[in-house]
């Protein structure tokens, strides 16, 4: 089922969203014709199934969080931060600068997924004019698209994972400075890279599209571009995961309310969430719907758990993002930001001094002078929990059951929810909210049944209420928008849900240390493979020279192999013979009766 587009809404946020609603792009088109149909729902599913279908939610969300790399996401940086400026008006011919170049490296890396993938992945641009702006009118205008073909063509509703590509520094238009944009926006950039690299091997229930945009920091234009793109081919769209500002963890001084408490602060725990809280609206209720699929599967096997804030409005103070054009469009959508933010970019003021929209917003520093970065401001583990975040909730929002219609009523006997069955539901959740002004859920319930009176209300109180499904597999769905009455009647407690549907993973990741060694971390590949693969061993000063033990096993945890290893200087490679039924294998690396080190194998036909 796809979802209906909501009706346009009046609030506009900010003048970059009134100029991008005065100032439309226009001939908007997909590039790749099998892209287009996938996204819109009319394609064969077996002409994209996986060698290895793997669709289990668990052995997903779990692999996710082996297969998102900091090294990749590292990499990605420093690619981008060598085309010198990724503004939207910037060069285009150049093979080594500006946007152009940019948006080229990104095609051409999810070609290469798209290879990984054995044709799965479909990379593909979505074109379209720019006239009438401030900067200058440009024709044929790209943004990059990574489509993952889901496997049920009859539920066309796809979830969007996206970032703004470009960058820029102080002048709106200055086309020419070094605008590097490491936080803004290349943590969220080799954020949906690395996501398309580590997703693409999975299969979902919906297609699940990767987008980095243009024109984000001139008034939000690529953004406005997808959404009306999706209104004219009828695309649905489940949700849309706006990823701005993700990888910075130092508070600037001039932040964005609401944001951080002071300059210098350090925050790599915790990541806002905003979104548009008009209750009737399906944004909120999306955001909330994240943070309980966090609080459900992620949070107990994540090796450093973190806290999302749900925002009390839908983004900073007289900010904007690529968010907001799918909201005004009637397609739910959300904003992950960083709990803390280097400035509010208002470059005009002769007193700021925080790098965001400056050619300050750099990777990070050389300390020591030996002329290598080893200070970052993009802070590479938190941006790959944020990563994780991401897929999680994009997988499950691709696998889940669909959003629930109910009725609120007002009964003697008090609030009564009465919900439209979804078919293969095992339960419905019921969310109570005390205030329209919480952000979070006050209270949670879980009911197998289709009528239900709410439990734990007072008399005398206005009360908003949500409902989701739960399918067999134990996946929620997304939240209803709210429904709102007053109680007439106190209602008995109730035991509220306690969240049963939790995931366990194999071999926990172990991306750190143990006891006095020093980061140890292994890559493979290929991967997958068929029989035969390489895992290389990067390790520390401390780990070098000694002996290990890497393990093999199954989803179950049961040894397959053994193998004694020795490590080398800066990296050791293991050849390993692994015939078999396809399937998920891990490697744990122990050393001194310790696990260092944990890869994810994907055996092949």
């Amino acid at each position: 089922m796809s979802f209906p587009r909501i009706g346009l809404q009046v609030l506009v946020i900010g003048a970059l969203v009134a100029q991008a609603s005065a100032q439309a792009p226009a001939h908007i088109a997909c590039t790749d014709t099998a892209a287009l149909r996938v996204m819109q729902g009319s394609y064969d599913p077996d002409d994209y199934a996986p060698a290895v279908p793997i669709s289990d939610h668990g052995e997903i969300i779990c692999g996710i969080q082996d297969r998102v790399r900091t090294d990749s996401l590292l990499a990605y940086l420093k690619e981008l931060d060598g085309f010198h400026t990724r503004h939207t008006f910037s060069d285009t011919l150049s093979e080594s600068e500006g946007i152009g170049a940019a948006r080229r490296w990104v095609f051409s890396r999810f070609q290469e997924i798209a290879a990984e993938s054995g044709g799965r992945f479909l990379p593909a641009y979505l074109q379209f004019d720019i006239s009438g702006y401030e900067c200058a009118d440009i024709i044929g205008s790209r943004e990059v698209l990574g489509v993952l073909p889901g496997n049920d063509a009859s539920d066309p509703s796809v979830v969007i994972i996206e970032a703004h590509l470009d960058s820029r520094c102080a002048g709106l238009c200055d086309s020419s400075c070094y605008a590097p944009g490491m936080d803004d926006n290349g943590s969220g950039s080799a954020l949906v890279i690395e996501l398309a690299r580590a997703m693409s091997i999975y299969s979902f229930r919906r297609t699940i599209v990767f987008m980095l945009t243009v024109g984000e920091e001139q008034g939000l234009i690529g953004a406005e571009a997808m959404a009306r793109f999706c209104d004219d081919r009828g695309i649905g769209v489940r949700a849309v995961l706006n990823n701005d500002i993700v990888g910075g963890v130092i508070c600037g001084a001039t932040s964005s309310p609401p944001s951080c408490p002071g300059e210098g602060e350090i925050d790599s725990l915790h990541v806002r969430i905003f979104s548009n809280g008009t209750y009737s609206y399906p944004h909120r209720a999306l955001a909330r719907t994240i943070k309980l699929f966090y609080q459900e599967k992620l949070q107990d096997i994540a090796p450093v758990a973190m806290s999302i804030l749900v925002m009390p409005q839908e983004d900073r103070g007289n900010r904007g993002g690529d968010h907001i054009p799918f909201r005004a469009h009637g397609y739910p959508s959300v904003r992950f930001t960083s709990a803390n933010e280097a400035g509010d970019a208002n470059v005009d003021d002769p007193d700021y001094h925080d790098r965001q929209h400056t050619s300050g917003d750099v990777l990070g520093v050389d300390t020591d002078g030996d002329l290598i970065i080893d200070s970052l401001f993009v802070d590479l583990d938190y941006l790959k929990r944020n990563a994780v975040i991401n897929g999680m909730a994009a997988a499950l929002l691709a696998l889940g059951p669909p959003r629930p219609e109910f009725v609120l009523h007002d009964e003697p006997t008090g609030l009564r929810v009465s919900i439209d069955p979804v078919p293969g539901a095992l339960a419905y959740r019921v969310g109570v909210r005390n205030s329209g002004a919480s952000t979070d859920l006050d209270a949670l319930y879980r009911t197998s049944d289709t009528s239900y009176v709410i439990p734990g209300l007072d008399a005398s109180h206005t009360y908003f209420i949500s409902v989701a499904a739960v399918d067999t597999a134990g996946i929620t769905g997304p939240f209803s928008p709210d429904q709102y009455k007053s109680n007439d009647v106190a209602t008995p407690p109730a035991v509220m849900d306690d969240l049963p549907f939790a995931i366990a993973c194999g071999p926990q990741s172990v991306s750190g240390t143990s006891g006095q060694l020093e980061r140890t971390t292994m890559l493979v590949g290929p991967d997958p493979f068929s029989d035969h693969t390489v895992i290389t061993v990067r390790t520390g000063n401390a780990a070098r020279g000694r002996t290990g033990e890497l393990r093999i096993t199954d989803v179950q945890g049961r040894i397959v192999e053994r193998i004694p290893v020795m490590l080398a200087a800066d990296r050791t490679s293991i050849e390993l013979a692994l015939p078999g039924p396809p399937g998920v294998l891990h490697a744990v690396l122990w050393i001194e009766d310790a696990p260092v080190a944990h890869a994810v194998l994907l055996r092949m036909r």
